[in-house]
């Protein structure tokens, strides 16, 4: 029986010459071959060119659908992307350019995700980041996609947003261009007051925000919209668009995210505190009916204040270990930030809203003492003051809330 000839050996310039060439085929100090990236991107690419379909039905139905190889392989590259190497590599293959193409023309809602995604991971890194954000095509694309409908798109964005805002040197170039993008301010309201979906609540909550703490005047300018129904909107129009306030729709993401995400919930409530800062903050706030304000806050006092019920063995050297965990801790600051920002709302209370208060249900002995409790001795002058407004409309309330903490008693 015949048999095939062996292989002949190869030389030790030859097994070099292999070695040297796999050595080159590597991004930078990885194991990820250039080559299979290139061949990848030039999958991308093929997927957007007009070229590639054979109709335009054919077409849409593509550009929809993302094949599951390529899906793959792409989030292999989202993968290898948070690897500072690949994600120079990426650069240098002016990889934000082509996917800044794939954004603008594809509608497959998973590779603009990916895309984004990627995006994101090459912006953690400080020359990269500073190269995406001076190129002002790509941010406008980038924005754009802040209006998109597809929520795990909407998150990607939102991360690299924040990631960007985060980086000292680039950080103002973002906010000026979400000042000269007033969309911006509605898709947010949109999402703060229509999603269910926690994780991208509480990352759109960081990027409001980051961008509030780092400028006052946008915060202003998104307090004051929606204030006032422009005068020359048809009216046609002010039915069909919603016209949003940044208060009520964090509000209503805090409501949502409070069960779910304590640390999303701590977000919203910095954003809150952020808004009492100013006037036009405090204002809009209190403008609101103030159950909408005042109730969120006590609900959060009191699931701040609930501890686990334990049993015999709570007494255990096991359990007083674990006792200040690093949820307790973080409840704590939450607290804090809860009765910095219900005492801001106290001390703009007047007597007209305090009766308003009462008259429609929202003030009572025992959301009152339950505030008292939070706020009780630091601080102590705001709930005086609050006090003898209370006592000029309704002087038994004021009577009992006195006897149920004998320390404003003796000292009003």
């Amino acid at each position: 029986m015949d048999r095939n000839p062996s292989p002949p050996l190869r030389s030790r310039e030859e097994e070099e010459e292999e070695e040297e060439a796999a050595v080159g085929d590597c991004i930078g100090s990885t194991v990820y071959s250039k080559h299979w990236l290139f061949g990848v991107l030039t999958g991308l690419m093929q997927i957007v060119s007009p070229e590639n379909s054979k109709s335009s039905s054919d077409h849409e139905e593509q550009q929809m659908e993302l094949d599951e190889e390529m899906e793959n392989e792409i989030c292999r590259v989202w993968d290898m992307s948070m690897d500072e190497d690949v994600a120079l590599f990426l650069h240098e293959f002016n990889v934000p350019d082509i996917f800044m193409g794939i954004l603008a023309k594809s509608e497959c809602p998973r590779l603009r995700e990916i895309c984004v995604g990627i995006l994101g991971n090459m912006a953690c890194f400080q020359e990269i980041c500073v190269s995406i954000s001076s190129d002002k095509n790509l941010g406008q694309v980038l924005l754009y996609c802040l209006c998109d409908s597809d929520p795990p798109t909407l998150l990607e964005t939102s991360r690299l947003l924040l990631t960007c805002l985060s980086q000292t040197e680039v950080a103002i170039v973002w906010v000026e261009r979400i000042r000269e993008h007033p969309a911006i301010y509605d898709s947010i309201c949109f999402i703060m007051s229509s999603s269910t979906n926690v994780d991208l609540l509480v990352k759109v909550g960081e990027v409001v925000d980051k961008l509030f703490d780092l400028d006052e005047k946008l915060m202003l300018e998104w307090i004051r919209n929606g204030a006032v129904q422009p005068l020359d909107q048809p009216q046609e129009d002010s039915e069909q668009q919603p016209v949003f306030r940044i208060v009520p729709c964090v509000l209503e993401a805090a409501k949502q995210v409070r069960s779910e995400n304590p640390e999303g919930l701590d977000v919203y409530m910095h954003i809150l505190q952020l808004l009492t800062t100013v006037d036009d903050g405090i204002q809009a706030i209190v403008g609101l009916p103030l159950i909408d304000s005042l109730i969120r806050v006590l609900q959060n006092m009191k699931h701040c204040q609930k501890k686990p019920e334990n049993s015999a063995e709570s007494n255990t050297e096991e359990t007083k270990k674990s006792d200040l965990t690093q949820g307790d801790f973080h409840l704590k600051i939450l607290k804090d930030i809860s009765c910095e920002f219900l005492s801001n709302i106290f001390q703009v209370l007047t007597k007209e809203t305090v009766a308003q208060g009462l008259k429609e249900g929202q003030l009572s002995k025992r959301k009152c003492s339950c505030a008292f409790e939070n706020l009780l001795p630091l601080y102590n002058p705001v709930v005086e003051d609050f006090l003898k407004i209370l006592r000029e409309v309704d002087k038994t309330l004021a009577g009992n809330l006195e006897e149920s903490f004998p320390s404003l008693k003796v000292q009003t």
